[in-house]
């Protein structure tokens, strides 16, 4: 199969690249990390503006989806350019919530998808004895606790993470009962899948990001009177990281044109692996200044290992990918 994205994916991908470009994300991301959420809720209403949430929420919701190889466009410049917030989440959710109307449970889609949709809902989502990510962001925490699905009522404290932002809390037990039983278990697969497609895409755009920096950085970078770049042991380096990336490609695309739980885990995993072997071969290439928390570096560098384990490790996203081509599970 010989898959490229068509006229319109690409200029979507483009026109995201070209708003956020002009954002100033790096500001929003350390804003955010520091608790201030107005730049980061801004750049979320220019998101939302742009249709990214509305690609995981049917037509009959106010959305245009659910488009995941879209979504996966939208989310390698998501990536590229470090937005902060739970971007993955809310589509976790929305997918969630699509996918209980469907079967027949349309109560919680009729009153939460318009808004997500809109950019308006900012959602949290978290399974059985995990994090939520950003709750003190978030206007809908969805708590999902084996066959069940709640509105949390609050959270817990804000915990530090491995990428200051993100913010990291445990929900309060009890809250609302939004919907019960085997659908709900059922629609929660369906959202990880999701999930885990959105982060690989991330992780994808965090690490394209990480090479052009250090390449830029490699450029003019000087040592014994030339550029570090013209040596070969950095150009392997470099070379290395770049074909690690690119193949993440095929695997991401087809992931999202099949959906299939083991295909999706095949690609965060060589996703988060790629993303997180450029971050430590930018971090080598850039020296000491690699290190500096105030270097815009950094923001891309935690991120790419947070994504690395976010919605699933890389071991877990193994099996489940080896249980796809094994027949363990259904691929679709």
């Amino acid at each position: 199969m010989r898959f490229l994205l068509d006229t319109e994916q690409r200029a979507f991908a483009t026109s995201l690249d070209a708003m956020l470009r002009s954002a100033d994300t790096p500001s929003a991301v350390r804003a955010w990390a520091g608790g201030d959420h107005g730049p980061g809720r801004a750049l979320w209403s220019r998101l939302a503006d742009a249709g990214v949430f509305a690609l995981a929420v049917p037509e009959g919701y106010e959305g245009v989806g659910p488009l995941p190889v879209e979504l996966a466009v939208a989310f390698v410049e998501l990536g590229r350019h470090a937005v902060p917030g739970p971007v993955v989440e809310t589509v976790a959710a929305a997918v969630l919530l699509g996918e209980l109307d469907a079967s027949g449970e349309p109560g919680p889609a009729e009153r939460l998808l318009p808004g997500l949709a809109s950019g308006k809902g900012v959602a949290t989502l978290v399974r059985a004895g995990g994090y939520a990510l950003d709750a003190d962001a978030a206007t809908v925490l969805l708590a999902v606790d084996g066959d069940a699905l709640r509105l949390a009522p609050g959270h817990g404290p804000v915990r530090a993470s491995t990428d200051p932002a993100r913010r990291l809390a445990r929900p309060e037990t009890g809250g609302e009962l939004l919907a019960a039983g085997p659908l709900v278990t059922r629609a929660a697969d369906r959202a990880l899948a999701w999930a885990r497609l959105a982060t690989a895409a991330q992780a994808l755009g965090v690490g394209l990001a990480l090479l052009d920096r250090t390449v830029e950085y490699a450029r003019r970078r000087t040592q014994f009177g030339v550029p570090i770049g013209s040596f070969q042991a950095v150009k392997h380096r470099l070379a290395d990281a770049m074909i690690a990336l690119e193949f993440v490609r095929p695997l991401l695309f087809g992931a999202a044109l099949s959906m299939a739980p083991g295909d999706v885990a095949a690609a965060k995993v060589t996703a988060g692996e790629a993303g997180y072997a450029m971050a430590r071969t930018a971090l080598q290439l850039h020296g000491a200044i690699g290190y500096t928390a105030e270097y815009d570096l950094s923001l891309w560098f935690t991120r790419a290992r947070a994504l690395r384990t976010a919605w699933g490790t890389p071991a877990e996203c193994r099996a489940e990918a080896l249980a796809g081509l094994s027949g363990a599970r259904p691929r679709s």
